[in-house]
C-alpha cells in the first residue's frame, strides 16, 4: 500500500475521532540507551506528571526500523477545522513512530495491550489523545515496549528533529518541490544519512515529512518507504 494512501486512512480514523530522559543521543554517534524490552521500569512523564510502572513486554520484534511520521498541521486544519490541534496552530505534529518491514509492508494491531496511563502527558507532540489511542492500538502495539516507554520513545525521536526556520515561520501558502522540502530539512539535520526523509503529499499537497530511524532511533536511509511523486506542492501555512 503506498504510504500516502495509508496517511490518509489515519487522517480519515482522526477525522472520525474528532467527529529522552535517558533516551537522547543519537545524532551525536552515541545511540539513545534504549530500555532493555525485557526489563521492568518506571518511566517519570515531563512537566511534573506522576511516575507510572512501566513493564515492557516480550512481543517479538517483527520489523526492520521505524517510520516517524510529522504531519504538517496546517494541512489537517483546513478540512478539520474543529480538530483538538487546531486550536493551536501548530506546524509539524507527530502523526506515529510506525515499525516498518524493508519490504515495505508493516505490522498493525499485534495484540490488546494496555495504552498510556495519562493520554494527555503525551500532549506536546501528540494533542489528541484519540489519535494517541489509535497510534498506541495500530502501530504501538506492534514493539516490545509497554505504552508508556513507546511514547517516550516517540518523543524522543521527535526531539531529534530539527524543523527548518522557514516552516516555523511561514505566513502565506507557498509551492516547493519535494526534493526542495527534503533539502531544506537534510541541512537542518546534517547528522541525518542521505535517503532518510521523504515527503507525503496528497493532491499536491503537503501532508508529512517522514524520517526513517533505527531499533536504536539513530536516523537511517530508509527502504520500502514511498515519497511524494508531485513536481510540486503547495503548503498551507498556520492559521
Amino acid at each position: 500500500m503506498a504510504r500516502s494512501k495509508r496517511l490518509f486512512s489515519d487522517v480519515r480514523v482522526l477525522g472520525l475521532l474528532l467527529g529522552c530522559g535517558g533516551l537522547l543521543g543519537g545524532l551525536l554517534g552515541c545511540g539513545p540507551k534504549l530500555p532493555s524490552p525485557h526489563a521492568q521500569m518506571s518511566f517519570q512523564a515531563e512537566s511534573g506528571r506522576p511516575r507510572a510502572a512501566d513493564v515492557a513486554t516480550q512481543v517479538a520484534t517483527n520489523f526492520d526500523f521505524y517510520l516517524l511520521n510529522l504531519s504538517w498541521s496546517p494541512e489537517f486544519c483546513a478540512t478539520h477545522a474543529g480538530g483538538v490541534e487546531c486550536t493551536e496552530h501548530r506546524g509539524f505534529i507527530v502523526h506515529g513512530l510506525w515499525p516498518q518491514r524493508m519490504d515495505g509492508s508493516y505490522p498493525e494491531h499485534c495484540d490488546s495491550r494496555p495504552g498510556p496511563t495519562d493520554a494527555h502527558a503525551w500532549a506536546d507532540i501528540m494533542p489528541d489523545a484519540g489519535l494517541l489511542r489509535h497510534e498506541w492500538q495500530t502501530h504501538g502495539t506492534c514493539t516490545p515496549y509497554a505504552a508508556d516507554t513507546y511514547f517516550g520513545m516517540v518523543r524522543t525521536a521527535y526531539r531529534s528533529v530539527t524543523i527548518p526556520a522557514e516552516f516555523a515561520s511561514m505566513s502565506q501558502e507557498q509551492m516547493l518541490a519535494p526534493a526542495a522540502i527534503v533539502d531544506a530539512f537534510a541541512k537542518a539535520n546534517p547528522g541525518f544519512p542521505a535517503g532518510s526523509i521523504a515527503i507525503s503529499c496528497g493532491n499536491n499537497r503537503l501532508t508529512a515529512v517522514e524520517v526513517c530511524l533505527a531499533q536504536d532511533l539513530r536516523p537511517e536511509a530508509c527502504s520500502g518507504v514511498r515519497s511524494c511523486r508531485a513536481n510540486v506542492v503547495k503548503i498551507t501555512p498556520p492559521q
